[in-house]
């Protein structure tokens, strides 16, 4: 009785499952001692306890294993020394041995199976956790992902390359049913909530793909090359379209395994940038209309000086009008006077014209022309621009110029927008400060074989310890009237061109900004 209490106790330690194998272990354990005690059978019938041994461990835990046998070798023993106890003999003592060693291999092996049956079933349990973590993370996430078996496509595609395909585009071009019957092969296995509420309630039926992808097939053949050239990501914009008719501009991301027999669960995900890039669009237009509206207020505040440099040749052309009449009045008329007032005439107006058309260029939305500038002639033309300005203010202006300063290629009217921003801004900030001297000094120089800069550098107060890392932000500005778009407008004119433009305080006192250009843009156009 303590015997098989033992062994139920060890099967109850697995729970009371498969109570019935302990219950035949027990059975056949007492048949075996009873034939192998109580019987004339020679023979090594303590070896049967093996198969008891093996039943038993179906229904019990290590620890009961190694109880069962322990039984099992102490019944061995027990009827050994009941039957051959003042008999002993070489042969009993060998069929004693043997069943003991049987025994012993047995519940080593027994032993080693119970390891790795419970290992599995850890593994299996930590797996199952996993996919429930995964499940529930795919389920909950508000980003749309969805489950698709590729591994019908893959092999196809591997079909094709077999057969020396290398190109998508080419090869779909030269068989237009590709595409589709490629659509075909793929199936949806599953797809979250945020992936229904993106497309609608059909987001997960088999025909998603042809219905929603709206881009063309140019991104889909992208698709294809990437799986066909054994890539890992696929990352692009397409549009798709809803249930409901609403297209809408997503990123579209597919993370594709490395072990073939994956392909049948792809994760692929879809965030919706509709938003986002209808933001970066006003954004871009707003931009745009600003930099428009800056150009106007440049031209308004170039009246003053433009007026001041149209007066000279109009009234040059007075003065050579009222020769010329005097030289026509004579008797008789000095025709080669005549010729050259008329010639001085000619001259004074196209210099007007040129001044005329320069400010409408301004504003023309075809002034984006890239041209060869000199940094010399930018200068000098800026300074007649700004002549009025500068005497209105009181203010001086050196130019150093370095020698060997090739032209770069570039837009004029852009350039001189900048240059015209930053000696306007230092002139006010020497006015506002009333210091006793205001000067600007302009240096061009060629740093290296790329670049060329022109730097402004004025004698004012110099750029506060507040107002330096915002100095190039939007809207930020530390005069009363101004806008705070001057210096963030030309900033980005300059970078859309590859240039750099950056201000700071020169050691010597004053503000110093930096037009840092390349000699070759790398944008040409914007």
């Amino acid at each position: 009785m303590s015997i098989a209490s033992t062994i139920l106790r060890a099967c109850d330690a697995e729970g009371g499952q498969n109570v019935a194998f302990g219950l035949v272990a027990i059975a056949l354990a007492a048949a075996v001692f009873y034939v192998d005690t109580y019987t004339d059978i020679e023979g090594a019938v303590a070896v049967l306890y093996v198969v008891a041994m093996l039943l038993a461990a179906q229904a019990t835990t290590r620890i009961g294993l190694l109880v069962i046998a322990a039984v099992c070798a102490a019944l061995t023993l027990l009827s050994y020394g009941m039957t051959h106890g003042d008999d002993v003999d070489l042969q009993s003592t060998i069929r004693l041995n043997v069943a003991l060693a049987a025994m012993f291999v047995t519940t080593v092996l027994l032993l080693k199976t119970e390891t790795a049956r419970l290992t599995l079933l850890s593994i299996n349990s930590a797996l199952k956790e996993s996919e429930a973590r995964y499940r529930s993370i795919f389920n909950r996430t508000r980003v749309a992902l969805w489950e698709w078996d590729y591994s019908k496509l893959r092999s196809h595609l591997m079909d094709v390359r077999a057969q020396g395909v290398t190109d998508m585009l080419v090869h779909a071009r030269a068989d237009p049913a590709f595409v589709d019957h490629c659509i075909s092969l793929i199936r949806v296995v599953a797809a979250n909530e945020a992936a229904r509420e993106m497309l609608g309630p059909e987001s997960s039926v088999v025909g998603v793909l042809r219905r929603s992808i709206t881009s063309g097939q140019e991104k889909f053949l992208d698709v294809l090359q990437v799986i066909m050239d054994g890539e890992r990501i696929f990352e692009g914009k397409v549009e798709v379209r809803a249930d409901n008719g609403e297209d809408k501009l997503v990123l579209l991301s597919i993370s594709f395994p490395e072990v073939p027999a994956a392909f049948s669960r792809v994760v692929v995900s879809m965030v919706d940038i509709t938003q986002r890039e209808l933001a970066l669009k006003a954004l871009a237009e707003a931009q745009a209309e600003l930099t428009k509206a800056s150009k106007a207020a440049t031209v308004g505040a170039m009246s003053a000086s433009l007026a001041h440099e149209l007066n000279q040749p109009l009234g040059a052309i007075v003065v050579n009008s009222q020769t010329l009449l005097r030289w026509l009045d004579r008797d008789p008329p000095d025709l080669a006077a005549v010729r050259r007032s008329a010639e001085r005439m000619i001259r004074d107006s196209q210099r007007a014209s040129e001044i005329i058309q320069n400010t409408r260029s301004l504003l023309s939305p075809s002034s984006n022309e890239l041209e060869s500038v000199s940094l010399d002639r930018l200068v000098d033309d800026t300074m007649a621009l700004m002549e009025h300005e500068l005497q209105r203010s009181g203010t001086t202006v050196l130019v150093d110029r370095k020698p060997h300063i090739p032209p770069i290629s570039a837009v004029k009217i852009e350039l001189q927008q900048v240059l015209i921003n930053l000696i306007t801004n230092a002139i006010q900030a020497m006015v506002g400060a009333n210091g006793p001297e205001r000067s600007i000094t302009i240096a061009t120089e060629r740093p290296d074989a790329e670049h060329v800069y022109i730097a402004v550098r004025d004698s004012g107060p110099g750029i506060t310890e507040d107002a330096r890392d915002k100095l190039f932000a939007p809207f930020f500005t530390t005069k009363a009237t101004g806008m705070g778009m001057g210096l963030s407008i030309c900033r980005t004119m300059l970078e859309a061109r590859g240039g750099k433009l950056e201000g700071t305080n020169h050691p010597e006192g004053g503000a110093i900004f930096e037009m840092r250009l390349l000699i070759k843009p790398e944008v040409e156009h914007v």
